[in-house]
């Protein structure tokens, strides 16, 4: 009995042998088929080889343990890095093998560093970890570019992580090289993180060392906000004020700010406080743009016809005001159209209804109707003209006057902003 067990344990630590020669040996395979793919990316089936071999080595207790093989693996991953980001600059249309290369070589020379105390692995580390910032980024701008902002988010995360392992040991980062570029980087991964929507709290602790850091960009106070507005109101509106202090022009904030008064029902504060600015500073277009905006939210949100008249004529009083002062104000030329604009839309609901109606006074009722629609779109016409004018490229304005002309029957003319709006895209 003594002797089988002996027996048993020889030959489970025999094979226990021949599984770890046989995982290394996958691992130097692995390694010659990726670096064929990397010396030509036409040979897809060595990438795909070499990956199954890469992930057959490190199902290996011994190669995870072993600082040199996922050193290895980190080098082998950041030539698939750099071979992918070349073909992507000679073919930016041709969708990457292996988008996550940089990220997954990155993952690999951590996981080295902590299983290795020796100088010249060390030095390895830093180096490939150095070398793979620039692939962080820019594998990163590539997935941002075509919207995938989980990858962008992946690859930006990872590339300030990276900036965290070479300060610590003792390295220099490219985010050291431009006065502000770290920050641009924390931007970026926030902005990322925000619109992947299910990584959307992964935002905010970037969001917060750049509202830590004063930052000039209305994003992350808009951003802070919206992601405390429910659970820490008092908090959101406090991300809210100093994002409206640092940027009093800026669209989205001046937004969510009347979309939060609107929301508690503080509306008349809010008109307050404006006109205060206003007799502070009589000769500040912006500050008539901003409450002559609150009166617009008010007359779209109210249900009452003749308060939401009397909020539109606040609105486009205040709005001229602006133009009696800078005719050229795009935002006022723009948004009084949309004024006019917004008041058509509105018919469209009640002609429906009215059409059903085909008694001569429900065909006189529609007649009505249609007249007073097409009118507020003759309204709106030519201050979109002007708005056109003053930018030419904006996305809305076209779509506007592509529908007012539909709406006019000018087919040609409804065609050409059309066609317009899809060279804008």
């Amino acid at each position: 009995m003594k002797n089988l067990f002996t027996l048993i344990i020889i030959t489970v630590f025999t094979t226990g042998a021949v599984f770890s020669q046989d995982a290394f040996k996958d691992l130097k395979n692995a390694e010659k088929a990726l670096k064929k793919y990397t010396a030509n990316q036409d040979k897809v089936e060595e990438l795909e080889k070499g990956m199954k071999l890469m992930d057959s080595a490190f199902n290996s207790d011994e190669v995870k343990a072993s600082a040199k093989a996922w050193i290895t693996r980190g080098k082998v991953l950041k030539g698939i890095a750099n071979a992918e980001f070349v073909a992507n600059q000679i073919d930016a249309s041709k969708n990457m093998e292996n988008p996550m290369a940089a990220a997954k070589a990155y993952d690999a020379y951590t996981m080295a560093k902590g299983l290795t105390e020796r100088k010249n692995e060390l030095k390895e580390i830093q180096t490939g970890i150095s070398e793979l910032e620039g692939h962080l980024n820019n594998f990163a701008v590539v997935s941002y570019g075509k919207k995938d902002y989980a990858g962008a988010f992946q690859n930006f995360s990872r590339s300030l992580e990276a900036y965290d392992v070479l300060k610590g040991m003792g390295a220099k980062s490219r985010l050291d090289e431009v006065d502000g570029m770290l920050n641009d980087q924390k931007l970026y991964t926030a902005i990322s993180a925000y619109y992947a929507e299910d990584l959307r709290a992964q935002s905010m602790p970037y969001l917060k060392d750049l509202y830590e850091a004063n930052s000039e960009e209305a994003f992350v106070y808009e951003a802070l906000y919206n992601l405390t507005a429910e659970s820490d109101q008092e908090r959101a509106v406090a991300y809210l004020a100093k994002g409206r202090e640092m940027n009093p022009d800026d669209t989205a904030l001046l937004f969510a700010e009347i979309n939060h008064y609107l929301k508690i029902g503080e509306t008349d504060k809010l008109i307050a406080n404006l006109e205060v600015a206003l007799e502070k500073e009589p000769d500040n277009a912006s500050i008539y743009n901003t409450i002559a905006s609150v009166y617009d939210q008010l007359q779209q949100s109210e249900t009452d016809p003749v308060k939401s008249q009397a909020h539109f004529d606040k609105a486009l009083g205040y709005y001229n005001d602006v133009l009696a002062m800078e005719e050229e104000n795009f935002d006022a030329q723009y948004s009084i159209g949309a004024l006019y604009y917004n008041k058509a839309a509105k018919y469209v609901d009640k002609l429906n209804t009215l059409a059903a109606d085909l008694t001569p006074a429900g065909m006189k009722k529609y007649d009505e109707a249609k007249v007073e629609m097409d009118g507020l779109f003759k309204q709106a016409l030519p201050y979109f003209l002007e708005a056109e004018k003053l930018k030419a490229d904006d996305g809305n304005t076209i779509i506007a006057l592509k529908e007012i002309y539909a709406r006019m029957n000018d087919l040609e003319k409804s065609n050409e902003y059309k066609t317009k709006m899809d060279g804008l895209k």
